[in-house]
């Protein structure tokens, strides 16, 4: 769920890996949002500061359930170490609350034994004032006596009341409070109590008592979603999954997410056949991802080996990819470079021979704008839709469905896909016509390429002059450059662990495929090309396979 980003995704998304295909229950309860923060369009949400993380989110009404009644119902399904410590953060918060209770009753009972004191005192002052009043008139007419008295008598019982009780008296009574002979009967439940609930894709609708907003008085809540500490070090936003399509005020054809958090689990999949070509390090978690929202997919990998295990969780097997577009809606692609891509869909059995009107076509392979232009163009001549999709991530990224999309072309066909990319990733961004995803996605590649050469650089430089590298990265986690990004590549390098989470050539090829991208329109790339020239180093190192922390090899030979 959206849970935090303690990184990039929300801990409890991370911690669950998607494996649930539905998140499970989570304590928390509603406060306040932030002031910048808009509340999403449609259904009737809450803002749910989760327990036993830092981690908030948008929760639909008709997701929450009250607390207690659900207890042990979560506490069946969730058996883990992090679903306890929630749940004893509720009960402290509880315990807590509780004391406060009891605590603002004490004192009202305290003030109230000193309005009744005051009272007395009152009474009896007047009582007598009063017969200090009747021996100072002497004897009257018995007729004038007796009315005398009643007046008296009333005067007196007026007298017997302090200023403070009878401006009560003489207000109405406040909404909500019991009146003196119901107190005793019922304690009504602390309103903050009643707001520790579980989200959960059930339906449930909160009573009206409950709908006002909540005060939360929590020092980290305008760290929205970032590290559990004060000190705002590494903080990432899981940005929604619910997608917005916006034209900026410029007249640019960039388009922008929306600002809402949203859960996977409230996701409602296409009734479209989906079709997907390529089970890499990126498509597979893609797949998964898909398959665990709810759609229906159909799956090709040119090694079919691949295949089986998508299968087993509910996959369907295509034999050729033109057979999956034949018998797909929308089929998505997913290869290593502009050959790969070329040759899925203009080779035998391709692409190409299964597009018919109305069929659909969307590229998420990292290739240059002249590629992806020339497959737009043959998709298109046969009557079909084209959709360019490359994706910024990595394999685990990938995973937990937390991948940005860059999409170009056909909107339409972009809006089609909504669902799918909200499965697939955190935040979708649609550039224009076809070739500026591309461009885009190279930029991108370019800097992260550039910056992982730079990071190894330092690294072996403290090495080769005597300082501590684990020292250099404590420092570079204190400051500015601080990111998820940096300290995972340090540790690979420090931890001599390049198990691929991005492969060392590809981010190579890409940085190949920027420098031809900035000599196309004259511009000079010179960071990229000292950068491109060390991964080459790197690959005649044999580090291809292994992930671009790799680079580090390439300094220390």
């Amino acid at each position: 769920m959206t849970d935090q980003l303690l990184c990039e995704y929300c801990s409890l998304c991370k911690w669950q890996g998607g494996k649930l295909g539905r998140y499970p229950p989570w304590p928390g309860k509603i406060v306040n949002p932030p002031k910048d923060l808009k509340k999403p369009r449609g259904k009737k949400c809450f803002f749910v500061k989760f327990f036993g993380t830092e981690d908030h989110a948008w929760i639909k009404v008709e997701q929450l359930k009250p607390y207690h009644p659900h207890k042990e119902e979560m506490i069946k399904i969730n058996k883990g170490k992090r679903f306890q410590q929630a749940v004893d953060a509720v009960e402290e918060f509880l315990r807590k609350t509780k004391g406060k209770d009891q605590a603002s009753s004490h004192n009202s009972s305290e003030e109230k034994n000193r309005r009744n004191s005051s009272e007395e005192r009152g009474k009896q002052s007047a009582g007598e004032e009063k017969r200090k009043a009747s021996l100072s008139e002497g004897k009257l007419k018995k007729g004038t006596g007796e009315g005398k008295k009643r007046v008296s008598s009333v005067s007196s019982e007026r007298g017997s009341k302090s200023p403070l009780k009878r401006a009560q008296d003489q207000s109405p009574r406040k909404r909500g409070r019991p009146p003196k002979d119901e107190k005793d009967l019922t304690i009504p439940e602390s309103s903050t109590v009643k707001r520790v609930m579980t989200g959960t894709v059930a339906g449930f609708k909160w009573p009206p008592s409950v709908s006002e907003p909540v005060k939360d008085n929590d020092p980290h809540f305008h760290h929205f979603l970032l590290s559990q500490t004060e000190k705002p070090a590494v903080c990432y936003q899981a940005i929604t999954k619910k997608l917005k399509v916006c034209e900026e005020e410029t007249g640019s054809t960039s388009i922008q997410a929306a600002d809402s958090t949203a859960v996977n689990g409230s996701i409602t999949p296409t009734d479209k056949k989906i079709g997907f070509l390529g089970l890499g390090l990126m498509g597979s978690g893609i797949v998964s991802n898909l398959l665990k929202m709810g759609h229906t997919v159909t799956v090709w990998n040119r090694t079919a080996e691949k295949c089986d295990l998508f299968i087993q969780e509910g996959a369907r097997l295509g034999r050729t990819p033109a057979e999956v577009v034949s018998t797909c809606d929308i089929t998505f692609a997913c290869v290593s470079d502009p050959k790969a891509a070329k040759d899925l869909v203009l080779g035998p059995s391709g692409v190409l021979q299964g597009i018919r009107p109305g069929k659909c076509y969307v590229d998420m392979s990292t290739v240059d704008a002249d590629t992806v232009t020339e497959l737009a163009q043959v998709i298109v001549s046969r009557g079909g839709r084209f959709l360019e999709a490359p994706v910024s991530g990595n394999q685990q990224l990938s995973n937990d469905g937390m991948l940005v999309i860059l999409a170009a072309g056909d909107r339409g066909l972009y809006e089609d896909c909504s669902s799918c990319f909200q499965a697939m990733g955190k935040t979708s961004f649609f550039l224009g016509e076809v070739g500026n995803a591309a461009k885009m996605m190279l930029i991108v590649n370019m800097v992260q390429g550039s910056f992982m050469a730079t990071i190894a650089e330092g690294l072996t430089l403290a090495q080769v002059t005597g300082q501590s590298q684990q020292t250099l990265l404590d420092i570079l986690n204190q400051g500015q450059l601080a990111s998820i990004f940096l300290d995972q590549k340090c540790q690979n390098i420090l931890q001599g662990n390049f198990k691929p989470d991005f492969y060392l050539k590809y981010i190579q090829k890409d940085l190949r495929l920027a420098i031809a991208l900035g000599d196309s329109v004259n511009h000079p790339t010179p960071m990229a090309a000292a950068a491109n020239e060390v991964y080459k180093r790197a690959k005649a190192l044999d580090q291809s396979d292994n992930d671009m922390s790799a680079v580090y090899r390439a300094y220390i030979h």
